[in-house]
């Protein structure tokens, strides 16, 4: 297969404005993704983001977040004092009118007391403010707490030990610009040794209509809609962050520039409790460190997905958790779980990406799902990945996919492959472990299916309706090893054609779970010993020991030694075992198929 030119982020960028539609993205010879669009078309369902990009490449092609400082010189800070309906300033730059005190200059103000009805308003043009937080409780019942309508930059400083509270009105007009406690018209930083909580009433907790960055301090918002929103960006550099939602958790919205609109987790803890997506992002999302918890439930039928792209997701440093009711992690283009440690649960699927769908390092655990993987073209090329799903474990298909693309048709016949309705996705296997424990089928690809290195073990259906392996075009195994047990009613084996030798053995009768199988080559080596998890009628196995032509042996009983990847034992000894099974490897045996075979169940 030839290679495909990579598209440029940006271009995917801009087609966020149209996101939903499946992306284009091809596999080029040596396992590497990339995608491919028509000529001057920018929409979402012509380009995509290239799936093996690091988080280094996303976030090079995006405008640089810059943090303001946290660590200010109060010593000329203006002295804003609160004192319930009033307020008393020392100093110049700002003035108070009741219990509304508003800052027309820049430099550093240090706020402290109480307002029962009240508003800071910062009206510098131009200007980086710094406001420092000293104990403050603001409550406003006609708008946000905080209203920065105008300023270049501003810097929120949560003064050491202090505690500090915002609240705003309860709804807001439709044309309000200041539509959060904590609201800022240009770049806002959030830091300190300090802990701020915020609460949006109206609308969102804290909003920035350029980027926004939260350095330290200990933050806590609850809102009524989105929890914390930068529109062009949202970074987290460290601190701690928990986030109650009524709509998403963190927020990054700009659609229209293709350099804005991203979300990075660097450091810190983040915890989010969400109605909506757990943390949108319109273009990228990178997460390089810290450690973010999401639990998205929705209430209805709106989006409730944990971690959201709409262009690329890299998971690349830190520890994810997500519960979600619907995708654990979505993108809309791309996903790459490039060194992360990553839990998911999920209502529809663990890690769904309409193109390329990349694992490259790191460890992933889906402890539930309707899908555990999902996309267009899925690349496994590290890591340890293990996955438990309602359907299939794995699933190289697409939001195009015709229903003759879904499954069905016989294909190449037995040993054969490359089935005429196979379609344009792929699911390769080059490196790392993948462990599945899957309903329906297990690793299932609406198109082709390579591997060519690392461990895949497929625990797959007890039902006769789906199979452990389901490949609608050609299916290659030509290294690492293949271990695959599920029922016997829709076998599919590796493609003749294979570099590497392999064998399908349908068992006379079921054997139940926890039941130790060997297969024993010609002179009486164990081969490969498994323990089995589910009832199961049919073992495929390709390693770098089998011989096609020859034949081997299964065998019942014995025990097992040494690495446990997924019930593939690192060694094995017949002991007593019972021989049950005898097979040629290189054979589909007697109503099974090569790649290409009856698909079973099929992706969506």
């Amino acid at each position: 297969m030839s290679s495909r030119p990579f598209r440029t982020r940006a271009a995917g960028a801009l087609a966020s404005t149209v996101l939903g539609a499946a992306a284009l993205v091809g596999c080029s010879a040596d396992g590497e993704l990339g995608s491919e669009a028509e000529s001057g078309s920018a929409t979402a369902s012509s380009v995509a983001a290239d799936g093996t990009q690091d988080a280094a490449a996303v976030l090079a092609d995006n405008e640089e977040a810059k943090a303001g400082a946290v660590d200010v010189d109060a010593s000329d800070a203006v002295d804003v004092t609160l004192d319930g309906d009033s307020a008393d300033v020392e100093g110049a730059g700002a003035k108070a009118d009741g219990s509304t005190v508003t800052i027309g200059s820049g430099g550093t103000y240090r706020i402290s007391g109480k307002l029962t009805d009240g508003q800071i308003v910062v009206n510098a043009p131009g200007r980086t403010v710094t406001l420092i937080l000293d104990g403050v409780d603001i409550a406003s019942s006609t708008g946000a707490a905080i209203a920065a309508t105008e300023a270049e930059e501003v810097v929120v400083v949560l003064a050491d030990g202090s505690e500090n509270t915002l609240s705003d009105t309860d709804s807001y007009a439709e044309d309000e610009d200041a539509d959060a406690a904590l609201f800022s018209a240009g770049n806002l930083t959030v830091g300190g040794g300090g802990s701020l909580l915020v609460r949006g009433n109206g609308n969102d907790g804290i909003a920035s209509k350029d980027g926004l960055v939260i350095v330290s301090g200990t933050v806590t918002v609850q809102a009524a809609d989105d929890g914390i929103r930068g529109k062009d960006h949202l970074v987290v550099e460290g601190g701690t962050v928990t986030v109650t939602a009524g709509g998403d958790g963190l927020k990054a919205d700009n659609t229209e520039d293709a350099d804005a609109g991203y979300l990075a987790v660097e450091g810190g803890t983040v915890k989010v409790t969400s109605a909506g997506d757990g943390v949108d992002a319109a273009t990228d999302l990178v997460v390089t460190g810290g450690r973010v918890t999401v639990a998205s439930k929705a209430s209805d039928d709106s989006s409730a997905h944990g971690l959201k792209a709409g262009v690329i997701a890299v998971l690349e440093g830190g520890t994810v958790t997500v519960d979600s009711s619907a995708d654990a992690v979505h993108g809309e283009s791309a996903v790459h779980l490039n060194g992360a440690a990553v839990t998911l649960t999920a209502g529809d699927d663990g890690m769904h990406a309409e193109g390329d769908l990349v694992i490259s390092k790191g460890t992933l655990e889906i402890t539930g799902s309707n899908e555990g993987l999902e996309g267009k073209d899925i690349l496994v090329r590290g890591g340890s990945t293990k996955v438990t799903s309602r359907d299939d474990g794995v699933n190289a298909s697409g939001s195009e996919a015709t229903s003759d693309d879904q499954g069905g048709g016989f294909g190449g016949g037995p040993g054969g492959g490359g089935g005429e309705s196979a379609g344009d996705y792929t699911a390769e296997v080059t490196g790392g472990t993948l462990v599945l424990d899957s309903e329906g089928d297990g690793f299932d690809s609406n198109g082709t299916a390579e591997i060519t290195g690392g461990t895949v073990v497929v625990g797959g259906p007890q039902q006769g309706g789906n199979g452990a392996l389901d490949v609608n075009g050609s299916f290659t195994v030509d290294g690492g090893t293949l271990l695959a047990a599920g029922s016997a009613g829709m076998v599919v084996a590796p493609d003749t054609e294979s570099g590497q030798g392999w064998l399908s053995a349908t068992l006379d009768s079921s054997v139940e779970a926890g039941t130790t199988l060997h297969l024993v080559d010609p002179e009486g080596e164990v081969v490969a010993s498994y323990v089995t998890s589910k009832t199961i009628q049919n073992v495929v196995y390709s390693g770098a020991g089998v011989e096609n032509g020859e034949e081997y042996t299964v065998y019942s009983g014995g025990s097992t030694s040494g690495s446990d990847t997924g019930g593939l034992a690192g060694s094995g000894a017949l002991g007593s075992a019972k021989k049950i099974a005898t097979v040629t490897a290189g054979e589909a045996p007697e109503g099974g198929f090569g790649g290409g075979g009856p698909g079973g169940g099929g992706g969506r």
